[in-house]
């Protein structure tokens, strides 16, 4: 009797622990190691585990895609670690992605001992590797950098070397904060004298070698910091010109250097060896401040790059300059691209010399023939800053939701002010016109141009509703009543003046004759 009391409550504890682990399961989800988590689960996961690496991802998003392959891979290799993967679809938990600012992406963050409030931020990995090495340099130290030179001096990837006399030195805790940020990169710490010495240089100074040549060296000063050697690194592991295709597009567009040359040419051209042999040398006098890349023409896979910015295949070669925090493009004014020519465009960038290029469409047939007047670049100022009209600009792009939905809108104040030929209610795709105005923030961006000879812009921020708008739009033309009546005044008192100079000389002309 009592074996038979015993066996049923070892099964009665069996069960509880089956089911709570059912229980479990269920409020973490799991796919190839990786918890699947929403706002729900979150808070639970993070007391869950002490170490929690989150991916927060965009489904559509190639790069997204990317990481979560990486993410399974690592998440393998951790399997029974402290170390827990999870990911965050953003675009079902947008509520928990704004909670945590991690609307971007890709964003990954690790979060320790449950506190949400300070994650770590861990670079966006190139693959499964990465994560493992980030890991664990997070975790180590300097020392264990410490290796045989001459293991890594024949490797075909990039070896960044730091030569150090004393492993306590400031100077190694710079350079191993850098190997955390750059786990895609061999690191090594050497105390071989010897070995350093080929090299031409003495301590405290980082090496950039492949294949036993020497790429670059940098002697680490007091002002060293992580984010100078980061851009030091980043840029030289790459060559001087870089050409652009599906593998390097992520290391061309995370670099640090945002001031970026793009030669747009066709490979298979007869000039092509001439041109791109005067687009590196120039490339080799900006390094660290400028990117230099190569788009052929030729690759149908560039044609997206090509249609952002508007170049078509029989216009190459040709060379633009922009800058990735702006997106202010502008155009080398030559057909010849000698050395000469592409450093003095450079330096004249730099110096803020060079003038942004415009790019317009065509001005469509009928433009101004429906409510909403369609504009174009090259059509946008005459236009605006007409002095006798209030001229209501929407500038929109084609693309966002935000933006299409103030369309409807914008029709009924088109059609409000009908009657009213003093008022033009216009709109322009900012993603296909180059705007020279600085009015745009954030699109849509709604700006007033009121009739007046000053060119003034008013940028409306209230609701996009009908009323808040028309109220905007008449109260902003009882002000430029009063302007217009001081410049009018003004512009009176100037034609006279210069009508009574004109006379005064006129007089005197006639005195002399």
């Amino acid at each position: 009797m009592k074996r038979l009391l015993l066996l049923c409550v070892t099964a009665f504890c069996l069960g509880v622990c089956v089911a709570a682990d059912t229980k479990e399961d269920k409020q973490f989800p799991e796919k190839d190691g990786v918890l699947q988590l929403k706002k729900g689960n979150f808070k639970r996961a993070l007391r869950k585990h002490d170490q929690l690496l989150v991916h927060f991802f965009a489904p559509l998003s190639g790069e997204s895609q990317r990481v979560s392959t990486a993410f399974q891979g690592a998440a393998a290799e951790l399997k029974g670690s402290k170390v827990k993967l999870a990911v965050v679809d953003v675009s079902k938990e947008k509520d928990l992605a704004k909670e945590l600012n991690a609307t971007g992406h890709p964003v990954i963050r690790l979060y320790l001992s449950g506190d949400k409030h300070n994650p770590v931020a861990c670079p966006v990995p190139q693959s499964s590797a990465s994560i493992l090495t980030w890991l664990k340099r997070r975790a180590g130290s300097a020392a264990d950098l410490v290796t045989d030179l001459s293991q890594s001096e024949a490797s075909e990837e990039v070896t960044v070397v730091g030569f150090f006399k004393e492993l306590n030195h400031e100077y190694v805790q710079v350079f191993y904060a850098t190997a955390v940020e750059l786990p895609d990169v061999r690191f090594v710490v050497t105390q071989d004298d010897d070995v350093i010495a080929k090299y031409g240089h003495t301590h405290d100074v980082v090496l950039m070698l492949k294949k036993s040549k020497l790429i670059k060296a940098y002697k680490m000063t007091p002002e060293t910091s992580k984010g100078v050697l980061i851009v030091f690194i980043t840029i030289y592991q790459m060559d001087p010109v870089t050409e652009y295709t599906g593998q390097t597009a992520s290391q061309i567009l995370s670099s640090p250097v945002l001031n970026h040359a793009l030669l747009f040419v066709n490979k298979s051209s007869e000039d092509f060896d001439e041109i791109f042999s005067a687009f590196s040398t120039a490339a080799e006098t900006f390094r660290m401040k400028i990117l230099f890349v190569l788009v052929n023409v030729a690759e149908l896979r560039n044609g997206r790059m090509m249609e952002y910015f508007r170049v078509r295949d029989f216009e190459a070669p040709l060379i633009r300059l922009v800058n990735l925090s702006n997106h202010v493009t502008y155009h080398l004014p030559s057909d010849a691209l000698s050395v000469e020519i592409i450093e003095r465009f450079c330096q004249d960038y730099l110096e803020g010399k060079a003038k942004p290029k415009m790019q317009s469409e065509p001005i469509p047939e009928g433009w101004d023939q429906k409510p909403v007047k369609e504009l174009v670049g090259m059509n946008l100022e005459k236009v605006a800053f007409n002095p006798d009209k209030t001229v209501f600009v929407l500038f929109y792009l084609p693309y966002s939701k935000e933006s299409r939905a103030v369309f409807p809108l914008w029709e009924e104040l088109a059609e409000a002010f009908e009657e009213r030929e003093d008022v033009v209610i216009t709109r322009i795709d900012a993603s296909a016109n180059d705007i020279n105005l600085s009015v745009q923030g954030t699109y849509p961006s709604l700006c007033l141009f009121p009739a007046l000879y000053a060119e003034r812009v008013v940028v409306y921020t209230g609701k996009k509703k009908l009323k808040p708008l028309i109220k905007f739009v008449e109260k902003e033309m009882e002000k430029a009543k009063k302007y217009r009546a001081k410049e009018d005044e003004d512009r009176r008192k100037y034609t006279e003046a210069m009508k009574a100079e004109e006379a005064k000389k006129a007089n005197n002309t006639k005195d002399e004759l």
